[in-house]
């Protein structure tokens, strides 16, 4: 069986289901975990950006890894056609609102719990609904899952801005939440917290930054501004990020990390990337002049990852190889979602 463990990177990425693959390729430690992981696996807020890919590497490590587990994905689906993928897939679905107590009690009580739902793209707009997303639906789930493990998504927004030659916040650091978005994340952290502590419940809070892949992300967000030659800004000179597929088996093998109180990890890639440098390499990439606005300020959101690593090896995709898989998606003007990150926001107003 080793060779389905061989990365076997393509030298460009020419469709979505080329890209899906990939995301959604186990490794052998992911397949290894599966096998001796107790109890079936939900997903709460499947329909995201995220979801698809994750719950997919869940179903592909339990079948490589020769064992059968009920997979279940949970969202409001807005893609009829999403749906039809992961019914496809082997993974049952249920569609529902996850703010309705009522429905999320319904829900089928398994072992696994991997929370993804959040709300940030458009966060200053509707403050209540993203305190109500972000912190109130975590309390409910907290505690409609109080005798299952959770390995709930956070963000690396909670904690405040370093230096840039510091070498990124760690997990105890203190975080200090700059507006309302990093401020209900921190609230969804100490919801989970709270049932930890209260119930006993394992959870494993997971700090993200950033996630990319070929239609999103930070990479990008700097890619479409470079290749429609318009200015990128440089006051948030630098910045951190993770290949989703890496990112995907991380989160899927801290479900085993899960303790009482809820345990914080750290997840993004190893390098300290410069926005400049960045953008002028896919200026190389895309044949084209690219314009900067903005100083580069001496302080950057960035996380120190260096846990995560010990705990689970080193990701397996660099942020080069990732660069040059969207210089080419790009070049071809294939599909991308059309969610900003807003990397370069420093008042913590998304």
């Amino acid at each position: 069986m080793e060779e389905l463990y061989m990365l076997n990177l393509p030298e460009k990425i020419t469709n979505e289901e080329q890209l899906e693959e990939l995301l959604s390729r186990p490794g052998k430690e992911a397949v290894e975990m599966f096998s001796r992981l107790d109890g079936d696996i939900i997903f709460l807020g499947v329909g995201g950006k995220i979801g698809m890919s994750l719950a997919m590497m869940a179903r592909r490590g339990c079948e490589q890894a020769g064992i059968r587990k009920r997979i279940i994905g949970v969202s409001k689906f807005e893609s009829k056609e999403q749906r039809s993928k992961l019914e496809k897939a082997g993974i049952e679905t249920i569609d529902g609102d996850l703010l309705d107590v009522k429905f999320t009690d319904s829900l089928p009580k398994v072992k696994n719990v991997f929370y993804l739902a959040g709300m940030k793209f458009g966060s200053t707009e509707n403050l209540s609904l993203t305190w109500a997303i972000n912190t109130w639906l975590p309390a409910i789930v907290a505690d409609s899952f109080r005798q299952s493990r959770i390995v709930a998504f956070s963000t690396g927004c909670v904690y405040p801005l370093v230096p840039v030659n510091s070498g990124g916040s760690k997990e105890s650091d203190l975080p200090e939440a700059t507006g309302e978005y990093a401020q209900s994340c921190l609230g969804r952290e100490r919801m989970f917290e709270f049932g930890s502590i209260r119930n006993k419940t394992k959870v494993a809070l997971i700090r993200l930054n950033y996630s990319v892949e070929m239609r999103y992300g930070v990479l990008v967000d700097i890619a479409i501004k470079v290749k429609n030659r318009q200015p990128v800004d440089l006051t948030m000179g630098y910045f951190n990020a993770i290949w989703q597929g890496d990112m995907n088996d991380y989160v899927l093998r801290s479900i085993e990390l899960a303790e009482s109180p809820a345990r914080v990890l750290n997840i993004t890639g190893p390098e300290l990337l410069s926005v400049k440098e960045t953008a002028e390499e896919f200026a190389k990439l895309f044949g084209v002049e690219v314009k900067f606005t903005g100083k580069e300020a001496t302080t950057a959101l960035l996380n120190d990852s260096t846990l995560a690593y010990s705990l689970f090896g080193k990701p397996e995709v660099s942020a080069s190889q990732v660069i040059k898989w969207i210089a080419g998606w790009l070049s071809e003007d294939k599909g991308i979602l059309g969610k900003p990150t807003h990397f370069e926001v420093r008042d913590g107003k998304y």
